[in-house]
C-alpha cells in the first residue's frame, strides 16, 4: 500500500509542468518570479513600492514556494517563446542603434573640437 507523502509545496510539480510545458521553462519562470518576490520583501521597509507583491495568499515564507504557488494558480504564465525572442532581438537592435548614435555624436564633437583648435 503506497502512502502519499506530504510535501512542503501544496501544488504538485506535475501540475506546474502542465502549465509551463517543460522543466526548464518552469525553473526559469519560477526563479525570475522568486527574485521579484524577494525584491518586494526587501524593499517593504523603504516604502519605494517598485516591486510587484505576491499574487496569492500563502503561508509559505520562501519566495520560490510562493512563485510556484502563483504559477499553479495561473497568476503567472510563461510568455510565447517566439514573441519573447522577437522582443529581445528588437531591444538588442535598439541598444546597438543607440550606441552607434552616441559614438557618432562623440565623433562629431571630437571633429568640431579639432576644427576649432586648428583655427586659433
Amino acid at each position: 500500500m503506497a502512502f502519499e507523502n506530504d510535501s512542503m509545496m501544496s501544488t504538485p510539480i506535475e501540475d506546474l509542468l502542465d502549465s509551463t510545458g517543460s522543466k526548464f521553462s518552469l525553473v526559469t519562470l519560477a526563479s525570475k518570479r522568486a527574485r521579484q518576490i524577494n525584491a518586494y520583501f526587501g524593499q517593504l521597509g523603504g516604502g519605494i513600492g517598485t516591486s510587484v507583491p505576491p499574487h496569492v495568499q500563502s503561508v509559505a515564507h520562501k519566495p520560490l514556494t510562493i512563485a510556484f504557488e502563483e504559477i499553479g494558480a495561473g497568476k503567472i504564465v510563461m510568455g510565447d517563446p517566439e514573441a519573447v525572442a522577437a522582443a529581445e532581438a528588437a531591444a538588442e537592435e535598439a541598444r546597438l542603434a543607440a550606441e552607434a548614435d552616441i559614438a557618432a555624436a562623440e565623433a562629431e564633437e571630437a571633429d568640431e573640437g579639432d576644427g576649432e583648435s586648428s583655427d586659433s
